[in-house]
């Protein structure tokens, strides 16, 4: 049992890291909701405590967003609402953990963090991801297909993932470096 456990922490180890060595050849893509939440505490480690513990729905974290970054392109102020409204408030610990540490890696993970994660271990990012337009309902039914069904993400992530999906895919080509084209 306790190799069960060792094996599965060496897995989730080896999947942050590799997803943490590939983060500035993902540089391109449009932020994820936890990078924007860092972005808006503005390297203040309490404000962002502060922020992730606050409650409100999707509408109500695009109206706080405004609010507080009126200049933030509109699709950030929702990729940044989707992500809070799932995974906000954190819980006690998580919040002590980011107060502490200053920063947001404490946090559950965004839709771009999981897109970095897992989609392209099967299949191009450009053409199995980028390329695609798709509706949050039609990027949670990606989930239903058999080969997507082992994909180790609960139901927060896979709509943190769906969330983060429609509202910035499908990417224009030019922005994809090309590198990661097809």
């Amino acid at each position: 049992m306790a190799e069960g456990r060792a094996s599965a922490l060496l897995g989730a180890l080896l999947l942050a890291g590799a997803a943490l060595a590939q983060g500035d050849a993902f540089d391109f893509m449009p932020p994820g909701g936890r990078e924007i939440l860092a972005s808006l505490a503005g390297g203040d480690a309490n404000a962002l405590a502060e922020i992730a513990g606050r409650e409100h729905d999707r509408d109500g974290w695009a109206e706080w967003t405004r609010a507080q970054a009126p200049d933030l392109e509109a699709a950030q102020v929702e990729t940044f609402a989707a992500y809070a409204a799932l995974n906000l408030p954190a819980g006690e610990d998580v919040l002590a953990e980011v107060a502490d540490s200053g920063g947001a890696s404490a946090l559950p993970p965004d839709g771009k963090d999981l897109a970095v994660q897992q989609c392209q271990f099967c299949h191009s990012m450009f053409s199995g991801y980028l390329m695609h337009d798709r509706d949050e309902a039609g990027w949670l039914s990606t989930f239903k297909a058999p080969f997507h069904l082992e994909i180790p993400m609960n139901e927060t992530e896979r709509a943190t993932f769906a969330a983060y999906s429609a509202i910035n895919m499908p990417m224009k080509m030019q922005d994809v470096p090309p590198e990661l084209r097809f």
